[in-house]
């Protein structure tokens, strides 16, 4: 049943979702938003050339992550069959609440990370989620 669930997706949508999720982190974590705080909270010295090593391969890697969420929202939008703006939004939310936020909250708790990062961090996977749910839903 699953790899039937899995063939039958429209992976056009999983890639467009996926790449909507990227590019919002592109923005999110530019000087646009979040970059300065986030880069401090974090101690990143953005002059130093070599804080930009492997960043191809982190954005690759994130990238395929991403493909991942995307294609489980869309295995699951498949199966409650919901086709409205606002019940994409819903969903999204729940499940960045429910699973995203969740899951790193874990994490940052016994990191003992600044708050600050987690609402910077977390507010991103949430937005991302609810974006990709809207093009998941909505592009028929």
């Amino acid at each position: 049943m699953f790899i039937q669930l899995l063939t039958q997706l429209n992976w056009l949508h999983v890639i467009v979702a996926a790449i909507a999720f990227f590019v919002l982190g592109a923005l999110w974590y530019s000087p646009v938003l979040f970059s300065r705080p986030w880069a401090k909270l974090v101690n990143l010295n953005m002059s130093n050339p070599d804080a930009k090593k492997g960043m191809g391969m982190m954005m690759f890697a994130s990238f395929i992550l991403m493909i991942i969420c995307c294609s489980a929202l869309a295995v699951v939008f498949s199966i409650i069959q919901i086709d409205t703006a606002f019940s994409a939004i819903k969903f999204g939310l729940f499940f960045g609440v429910g699973f995203a936020l969740t899951a790193v909250s874990i994490s940052f708790i016994y990191e003992r990370k600044p708050l600050a990062l987690h609402a910077i961090d977390i507010g991103y996977l949430i937005a991302g989620i609810v974006i990709a749910s809207l093009i998941l839903v909505l592009w028929k």
